[in-house]
């Protein structure tokens, strides 16, 4: 997390917005380079709990990436897919954050939590 935090406070921001079930928005100006799940983890995005910190391995950072959005990304690994399975409610433009980095091409990116994974 401290790499995170080091990286939130560096220079060449882009824009991610997140939208949680309700449609309540948030907007972040992040560094490029770090993950979706990073950007979450360091401002606290209701929605995003990474359980296994990122590693791939159990898709609490499960967001429906803005259609626009879905053909800029790279595409969905043999991992991702199969984590993908075991979520409620996948779409054709569900993702995990932890597999998103942020990047010059993907500035003004919207993604969108699921209700499955809102506030208790």
């Amino acid at each position: 997390m401290e790499d995170a935090e080091k990286r939130c406070s560096g220079a060449d921001k882009m824009k991610v917005t997140f939208v949680d079930h309700s449609g309540q928005e948030r907007v972040l100006s992040v560094p490029g380079g770090m993950s979706l799940v990073e950007v979450a983890l360091h401002h606290s995005v209701e929605g995003i709990d990474a359980e296994c910190g990122g590693a791939c391995s159990c898709a609490t950072c499960h967001v429906f990436v803005e259609e626009g959005w879905v053909g800029r990304l790279p595409p969905l690994s043999m991992i991702e897919s199969d984590m993908l399975e075991l979520v409620a409610g996948r779409q054709s433009n569900s993702r995990l954050a932890c597999q998103i980095k942020t990047s010059e091409a993907l500035d003004g990116l919207v993604v969108r939590t699921p209700e499955s994974q809102g506030a208790a």
